[in-house]
């Protein structure tokens, strides 16, 4: 079983992602680090996953911050 916030699966998460969405992934983080976001020069699905991943990451950096204030 695997369980994180809203989501449980009863099966490995990894089997689920796929190839394509994994190298969205790594690109998000490189072009981040990076500080690389030509959005011209995306495709509109890059540009969708990154909108996606920025939202995620923003909302997990959110949910690390309230956590830490409550356990004060």
């Amino acid at each position: 079983m695997w369980a994180r916030k809203h989501v449980a699966l009863t099966t490995c998460p990894k089997s689920y992602i796929t190839a394509e969405s994994e190298s969205l992934v790594e690109e998000f983080f490189v072009r981040r680090r990076l500080g690389g976001f030509d959005i011209e020069g995306l495709s509109a699905r890059q540009v969708e996953a990154f909108v996606i991943l920025e939202r995620a990451l923003a909302a997990e950096r959110n949910d690390g911050q309230h956590d830490t204030r409550q356990a004060l």
